[in-house]
């Protein structure tokens, strides 16, 4: 009767939810079962109905059904139902941390007859990893290495429902890793059986498994010591192979969870000097052809990541005429303002990090500076804060080439505005102030300078709380009422 919606009311009306309840501690397992199938039925889709059985103890009770039967197929199948009904619920989930559900589930799962009842179970493994004690939890009891090796055993398959087991399977495991205690645990010092299996998953030749462990790689590579151990250990290669793979119609969630791989790896300053060497830049510039918008914004935070405190690399891209006309492409995205403001902050970097004469020139020359000036009025403080010290840096070397362009783009009202900003943030004014003194003291803008009247924000300034930037502002003011 309770498989229709009206009669499922009417049920709950009479009271029959709280008069099948105490049949869940029977011994007939007939019964059980039956209880279980209308109980289900009737809280079906019904969230306060549901969270009313969590509270009335239901789930301690559904996993010890399946511990004392766990050969009753329909029986076990019904708990598996009612569990995954619940499983979204913050009551349930708390309820089954005291429950230890993992070798309840993973025992299940090891003797699912069929998919349907696989999928059943990762749904529920699914629901409760999303809490972080229960993902824990399920690491220690060693649900990731147990999902590892059914995915193992399904490799190969062509069966729909198979291909679908491992989809769910190796997102579970890229979810369980998010928790740091589980991602260390499963890492296991790169010699865990999970990352183990996840490296061969890079060079699977199913795509899912494909994205799956690059994100995997992503999520091990949140601490610096894991990034230099997966670098000892060899995985670089293999993501540039996978990438390389997907350059031209390739899979975009593949090419982008690779790079994100990548740019994780490439954090640690040790790292960032072996991948240059290993030749890791000018194989990633293979994707500069790609049309994807996801994948350039990776690509350029994955490039802008590369060159970070690194002389070299910044001078050798910052030379690259293909990828500054391809950057200066991307400077002008207009659907996509992330690609936009990636694009404008590896300019600035390949500036600042090189601060070398030829990249200044090159980037002058592909006309990027607009496109600094650009970025140094962004809403964001760390774009305007990095666009103005490349100014700075671009300023000091070249201040002929740069002179013409700051009056095309009336950078020094802009700048001035800056410094008038009472609820300016104070890192801009501090970046701001650097790029005013190094026009200063060229000597080439005074003129310039005085026309904007930016002596009087200066002497305002120098009543500003912050005694340093006071300060700062004083000595440019010296600077520009030198006669001399």
């Amino acid at each position: 009767m309770a498989r229709e919606a009206a009669v499922r009311d009417q049920c709950i009306q009479a009271g029959l939810v709280k008069a099948l309840v105490p049949h869940l501690s029977s011994s007939d397992q007939e019964m059980l079962l039956n209880t279980g199938r209308a109980i289900g039925r009737i809280c079906f889709d019904n969230t306060h109905q549901q969270d009313q059985l969590v509270q009335s103890g239901v789930i301690p009770r559904l996993v010890s059904i399946m511990k004392e039967y766990p050969d009753n197929d329909p029986l076990v199948n019904v708990c598996l139902l009612a569990l995954c009904n619940l499983a979204d619920l913050d009551s349930a989930r708390q309820a089954l941390v005291d429950q230890d559900v993992a070798d309840t589930l993973m025992f299940q799962l090891k003797r699912a007859p069929d998919a349907e009842r696989r999928h059943v179970i990762l749904e529920i493994l699914g629901s409760l990893g999303e809490s972080d004690a229960l993902k824990l939890q399920f690491t220690e009891s060693g649900v990731p290495e147990a999902l590892s090796l059914m995915i193992r055993d399904l490799q190969g398959q062509s069966d729909p429902h198979d291909l679908c087991s491992i989809k769910i399977a190796s997102n579970l495991i890229v979810s369980l890793l998010l928790g740091d205690e589980s991602m260390q645990k499963c890492f296991g010092e790169g010699s865990g059986v999970v990352y183990q299996d996840i490296l061969a998953w890079l060079q699977s030749s199913n795509t899912q498994l494909q994205l799956s462990g690059a994100l995997a790689i992503a999520n091990f590579a949140r601490n610096d010591s894991n990034c230099v151990k997966m670098l000892d250990l060899g995985v670089v290669p293999h993501i540039l192979t996978l990438l390389e793979k997907h350059v031209d119609e390739g899979d975009v969630s593949v090419q982008h969870a690779g790079l994100s791989a990548l740019r994780n790896l490439a954090i640690p300053a040790t790292n960032k000097v072996r991948m240059l060497e290993d030749g890791v830049t000018e194989r990633i510039k293979a994707l500069l052809r790609t049309d994807m918008p996801p994948v350039q914004f990776k690509l350029l935070g994955t490039l802008r990541m590369m060159v970070d405190g690194q002389e070299g690399a910044a001078l050798k891209l910052g030379r690259d005429a293909v990828l500054l006309a391809r950057i200066m492409e991307w400077c002008e995205a207009k659907d996509h303002a992330g690609v936009r403001g990636e694009a404008s902050r590896l300019l600035a970097a390949l500036i600042r990090h090189s601060r070398s004469p030829e990249v200044v020139r090159a980037v002058a020359g592909a006309d990027g500076v607009r496109h600094l000036i650009a970025m140094a009025t962004s809403e964001h403080v760390i774009m305007q804060n990095e666009a103005l010290v490349a100014l700075a840096i671009a300023s000091a070397i070249d201040i002929g080439s740069m002179r013409d362009l700051f009056s095309e783009a009336n950078l020094l009202p802009t700048l001035k505005g800056m410094l008038d900003d009472p609820v300016g943030a104070l890192e801009v004014k501090f970046s701001a102030l650097g790029l005013i003194c190094t026009l200063a003291n060229s000597g080439l803008m005074r003129d310039e300078l005085n026309s904007v009247n930016i002596k009087e924000s200066l002497k305002l300034l120098m009543e500003h709380s912050s005694s340093k930037l006071a300060s700062q502002a004083s000595s440019i003011l010296s600077v520009l009422s030198d006669p001399s």
